[in-house]
């Protein structure tokens, strides 16, 4: 099976910064694309970053500027680096792995996986 792994959520002031990273494990042999949303309270998920399947990084306007994707091919990871963070930050960032091709015994496996979510509180 697959897991994806988040850390580096917390809480910050206005304008400063965090770096979240999500590990995926498992008998991986391919992940499509991987990225980043966010779920406020009383709102819908919404992407903040995420790479395509051809690698291209797309960003929300919102964070635009601020917010940096990057991956670390190798380690299965994903990574936010989150800038000048405002109080409408303020949500539970999810990492995403689309696409993911895995191996159970003899067989291979695609699926689509989540994380559990980790909280990023910005004060004002």
């Amino acid at each position: 099976q697959v897991q994806l792994v988040e850390s580096g959520g917390g809480l910050v002031q206005a304008g400063g910064s965090l770096r979240l990273s999500c590990a995926a494990s498992g008998s991986i042999s391919s992940i499509n694309g991987m990225g980043w949303y966010r779920q406020a309270p009383g709102k819908q998920r919404e992407l903040v970053a995420a790479f395509t399947s051809g690698g291209s990084a797309n960003y929300a306007d919102s964070v635009k500027g601020r917010f940096t994707i990057s991956r670390d091919n190798a380690k299965n990871t994903v990574y936010l680096q989150m800038n000048s963070l405002k109080p409408e930050d303020t949500a539970v960032y999810y990492c995403n792995a689309n696409g993911v091709t895995y191996a159970r015994g003899s067989h291979f496996y695609s699926g689509d996986y989540w994380g559990q979510g980790t909280q990023v509180t910005v004060s004002s």
